[in-house]
């Protein structure tokens, strides 16, 4: 049996290691958990391993809003203590408090 733990949570600021983005973790995939279409368009040679977890984010970059899917090792901890402005945070989360967001709703 696999047995996977996630090292960041539900509220939790953080940001790529490579792309110049940040976002608040919403939700947790123990393993990859998206379409394999979406797998073969990364380029082969930065392809993260599918038996780890991957993390939904409510990101943000310079430009734009998004939602992001991303691996555990593409990911660190955004220790910054700037919250992000996701439009959408308010829907799930309550107000930034000491690098995290408080959960808000209840998620199955």
């Amino acid at each position: 049996m696999l047995k996977t733990y996630a090292k960041y949570r539900l509220g939790q600021v953080v940001r790529h290691r490579k792309h110049p983005f940040r976002g608040v973790v919403f939700d947790v995939d123990a393993i990859f958990a998206n379409t394999d279409e979406w797998y073969d368009a990364i380029p082969q040679e930065s392809r993260p391993s599918k038996d780890q977890p991957f993390y939904h984010l409510l990101a943000e970059n310079e430009q734009s809003y998004y939602v992001a899917y991303v691996s555990e090792q593409n990911l660190v901890a955004d220790d910054s203590g700037e919250p992000v402005d996701h439009p959408d945070l308010p829907d799930l989360f309550g107000d930034f408090e000491n690098g995290f967001y408080p959960l808000q709703v209840q998620l199955n």
